[in-house]
């Protein structure tokens, strides 16, 4: 065992509260000794747009039992910042260790809008030395399990995972295998609150994976037959930016429904967790891909689109009911679990680990996000926040924030905020997004100003801290080589090294030595991943990745595959063992 100090923050409760803003305050300060097993199983526990709406955050509106265990029994952290209002930038932050957008990850779908934009379909391209997350951990001989969405803004290799489908799980490993396991719930996603209403259920679907088939769920419940987990004359507390109206109310009430809904599939887990009998030797993360789903939440880079709440259960219980308020920063998330399984965080990452052996010795200062495409609409904004301010700066001040993107127009409270702006009937602060132009600066107390309405640029008294967060966002560009005037054209050249197509991974390599395959690849900071088919037996699920000279027995084939993040996946080769000898 090894013994980590972790300062964690005691919170007193002082009683539940509707207002989602009101939350526990910190009592004291005190220092644990944390013992940790040496190779941990992690499981997370990821929901989609996702805001602080449950009751370990401060809002009681629906009971969420499973999470307000998970949030008794562990550490709650109130200050969790995605790097993007939305998901699949946000997710390659977490899958690298590295912000969005210094490695082409920000605009958002990337392999779509094309007859909007005009550009290629393309993927984000991070530096050769760069891997995504779960193939560090396979590589210390970790299980890894995705169930199921990937979405990085890039294709996974096949060294990536064990087993990425929707029937991944910690239970098809080597016994006392360690594992570290995703489990994505998307009942909270904006989708949940389109019309018609209703829950997913499950139908006779096909998902081929090699010569497996599997059978999935599909399609939605009809509004009849969805669970209703709490009334729908619910008094809610409506944010201010949005109209408090029959649309809204029902917009809400669906919100919360799909939140219990999605804490009841959180609870499956657990349990399932709970009945291998693997609760203890386990870390358990609980937390959001981004802000909410609502309008004016998702996509935008105030706290509403980018705060998410989170919640880690150590081991036995440890520092139990604490509340940990420091600043995070989903960047923070690759070089905290290398550091909890005891491996030095990687140069090339951006964040710095919040917790185990190689913990960052100062707590960070600020969080940074930022926003480009999203699907055929473009704007180029970048934000930084300390505990208490906020400095975004606009690009492009000329052009309003509101993107009329399709997809979030098929929420029933967005398209009553726009009957409503085009019959002149908002408010001045429902009006706001709706502006032709944006300031070139804007700066908001967040303790006082949460919803981000009240903007102190210009105002004299908050010149020192404007300047100290501007000079901070201009150091961060510098550091993470972001140049936000750079048009995604000139991105995808840069990405691309100045081809006109997207760069493709060498195939392997095989040759044989002492009677052993060894392959290789000419492409820089390729992966390889291999197979071992042996006759008359199906084939492999995982990838094996490649680490050293391979034995094959007589009747053996190998086939293998080689990929570097961001560039085409090479074909597939083989070879068999008669081959070998020959």
């Amino acid at each position: 065992m090894r013994f980590l100090k972790i300062i964690c923050f005691v919170c007193l409760c002082l009683g539940s509260c509707k207002n989602r803003n009101n939350q526990a305050k910190d009592k004291s300060i005190v220092v644990y000794e944390i013992k940790l097993p040496e190779r941990p199983n992690i499981l997370w526990l990821v929901t989609e747009d996702m805001g602080a709406y449950i009751p370990p955050f401060g809002d009681s509106t629906v009971a969420t039992p499973n999470l307000t265990r998970l949030a008794e029994e562990g550490i709650v952290y109130p200050n969790l910042y995605s790097t993007s209002g939305v998901c699949a930038p946000s997710r390659a932050a977490i899958a690298t260790g590295m912000y969005p957008s210094s490695i082409g990850a920000n605009h958002m779908r990337t392999n779509s809008s094309m007859d909007v934009t005009g550009l290629p379909a393309y993927d984000a391209v991070p530096p050769p030395n760069v891997k995504i997350l779960s193939e560090l951990l396979r590589l210390q001989g970790f299980y890894c399990t995705n169930n199921y969405k990937e979405d990085y803004q890039f294709k996974a290799p096949v060294t990536a995972w064990d087993e990425s489908s929707p029937y991944a799980h910690w239970r098809n490993r080597k016994d006392n295998q360690p594992f570290f396991s995703v489990f994505n719930f998307t009942d909270t996603h904006e989708s949940g609150l389109f019309e018609p209403y209703g829950f997913r259920h499950i139908e006779t679907r096909h998902y081929h994976e090699g010569d497996t088939t599997y059978k999935w769920k599909s399609d939605r419940m009809t509004e009849a037959e969805t669970p209703v987990h709490l009334p729908k004359d619910t008094k809610f507390n409506i944010p201010p930016y949005l109209p408090d109206n029959e649309v809204t109310r029902r917009d809400m009430w669906k919100l919360y429904n799909n939140i219990v809904e999605m804490d009841a599939q959180v609870g499956a887990v657990l349990k399932q967790l709970e009945d291998d009998g693997l609760l203890e030797n386990t870390i358990i993360f609980f937390y959001g891909d981004h802000g909410g789903p609502l309008p004016r939440e998702k996509r935008l880079i105030y706290d509403s689109g980018l705060k998410t709440p989170m919640i880690i259960r150590l081991p036995n219980k440890m520092n139990a009911g604490t509340k940990d308020n420091q600043v995070i920063s989903f960047v923070d998330f690759a070089p905290t679990l290398l550091s909890l399984i005891g491996q030095k965080p990687l140069d090339y990452m951006q964040g710095q680990a919040f917790m185990g052996k190689y913990k960052a010795d100062k707590k960070r200062q600020y969080i940074h996000a930022a926003a480009d495409r999203f699907d055929g609409f473009t704007d180029v904004i970048r934000a930084v926040r300390d505990k208490k301010y906020k400095y975004i700066r606009n690009y492009r001040p000329e052009q309003g924030y509101y993107l009329p993107v399709d997809y979030r127009e098929k929420i029933p409270s967005m398209q009553e905020l726009l009957r409503l702006r085009d019959e002149g009937k908002l408010n001045d602060i429902q009006s706001q997004w709706f502006r032709n132009n944006k300031p070139k600066e804007e700066l908001f107390d967040c303790e006082t100003d949460p919803d981000e309405l009240n903007n102190l640029a210009l105002d004299s008294a908050y010149q020192e801290k404007l300047n100290e967060l501007s000079l901070e966002m201009d150091s961060w560009l510098v550091s993470i080589d972001d140049n936000p005037n750079l048009s995604e054209k000139k991105l995808i050249e840069k990405l691309w090294s100045g081809n006109h197509s997207q760069p493709k991974t060498s195939e392997p390599l095989i040759s044989s030595e002492n009677a052993k395959i060894v392959l290789s690849c000419e492409t820089d900071g390729s992966s390889i991943g291999y197979k071992i088919i042996k006759e008359g037996v199906n084939d492999p699920k995982s990838w094996n990745i490649y680490q050293e000279p391979i034995t094959m027995l007589k009747g053996d084939k190998l086939v293998a595959k080689a990929h570097r993040i961001g560039f085409i996946p090479s074909k597939t080769v083989s070879i068999s063992e008669t081959e070998l000898k020959n």
